[in-house]
């Protein structure tokens, strides 16, 4: 959220606009006290001190202020503009399903739901709503108790790091960086722990692949230092010799990595919108996701979808076959294929401008302000 709250700010600062980014402070937080403590220090920070601020800059803010709300999960703040023009910014709604019982991966505690039932009430007070995704702004619509004012989709921009570079170049100098094996080519997943990302599903495909026998490359993940559950999968596995996870590395490492990949694998279970698809195309190199929005959204017709994948052991079984059976189908197309693939890459990522979808997102805020 940081990144995207950045990204929007400057956008609209270049564009002319005065951009105050108003956020909880850590006051009583850093206040000495028992550890037991720093929870509930956080929230007198968030929900007490925070809206008495808020209120306090109200009263000396321009009235054609225009009160944007970066994340839907800001919810509980947003009473405090309600009587204000504002917009409210909508990535994903996994956490308010989650809450709701709507996602079996995903049950949390009772707590949790309280949570999410505040966060619920307080966006559903706003008028005005930007999705990333149709997919968003159909969960978003489902809970909306009354049809809003604006309620549209501006998909996510590419950030302009991300660019094309030669396959071979691309392979060596990734393979020199993470001094791994990976010059040959490898697949690629990008994501870290989260449930949703499926990291299980991504070694499973992997490991199924691996057991046809046809091919050794290795694969190559991306995010976050693996948690309990992927180091045991991992040190399990017949090929753990050939799964390297990396950590903590910058976006030119990572834009080698897209442009070095022979595959980029992306089976998630669910996202609010899905930047790695987008970024893995803009290297124009063969997408395998998962067959559901937002994915398909994303993806359009130049990836390739696999189902997603059950919540029954038993019948991930065939799942990951399926998309082992896959991985070799793309792995096997000819070179002629492959470029086509790659020009449906180019094409497909030109919706994801950033500048253009800046450009939508100001024409938006103007139409709030006007009305």
């Amino acid at each position: 959220m940081q990144q995207y709250t950045l990204m929007l700010a400057n956008g609209m600062k270049l564009k002319g606009h005065e951009v105050d980014i108003w956020q909880p402070k850590a006051r009583i937080f850093n206040w000495p006290m028992p550890k037991f403590l720093k929870k509930w220090a956080g929230y007198m920070d968030q929900f007490i001190l925070f809206p008495i601020e808020v209120k306090k800059k109200i009263k000396s803010s321009p009235k054609n202020t225009l009160y944007v709300f970066i994340d839907n999960a800001l919810g509980p703040w947003v009473p405090l503009v309600s009587h204000l023009p504002n917009v409210i910014h909508c990535h994903d709604f996994m956490a308010q399903k989650s809450g709701l019982g709507k996602i079996e991966e995903n049950r949390i505690s009772w707590t949790g739901k309280l949570y999410q039932k505040f966060i619920r009430k307080g966006y559903l007070i706003g008028s005005n709503y930007i999705s990333v995704s149709e997919r968003t702004r159909e969960d978003l619509e489902n809970v909306l108790l009354t049809k809003p004012l604006i309620s549209e989709v501006v998909y996510n921009g590419i950030n302009s790091e991300f660019h094309f570079v030669n396959k071979e170049l691309a392979r060596t100098e990734l393979a020199n960086k993470l001094n791994s094996n990976l010059a040959q080519g490898f697949i690629l997943h990008v994501g870290g722990n989260l449930w949703y990302k499926n990291r299980k599903g991504v070694i499973e495909i992997y490991e199924s692949w691996r057991a046809l026998g046809t091919n050794n490359l290795p694969l190559l993940l991306i995010g976050e230092p693996a948690n309990t559950q992927i180091e045991t999968m991992i040190n399990n596995s017949d090929y753990k010799k050939d799964i390297i996870i990396k950590s903590k590395l910058d976006i030119k490492i990572l834009n080698l990595a897209y442009n070095g990949a022979s595959l980029f694998l992306f089976p998630s279970l669910e996202e609010g919108f899905g930047w790695p698809i987008a970024e893995a195309m803009v290297a124009g190199v063969p997408v395998l996701t998962t067959n559901e929005k937002p994915m398909t959204e994303v993806g359009g017709e130049a990836a390739f979808y696999i189902p997603r994948r059950p919540y029954n052991e038993k019948e991930a079984i065939q799942w990951r076959l399926h998309g082992a059976n896959k991985i070799n189908e793309i792995l096997n197309l000819s070179n002629l294929e492959l470029n086509n693939i790659s020009s449906k890459d180019f094409e497909n990522i030109k919706r994801f401008d950033l500048q253009l979808n800046l450009d939508r997102i100001e024409n938006i805020y103007k139409k709030i302000i006007v009305e």
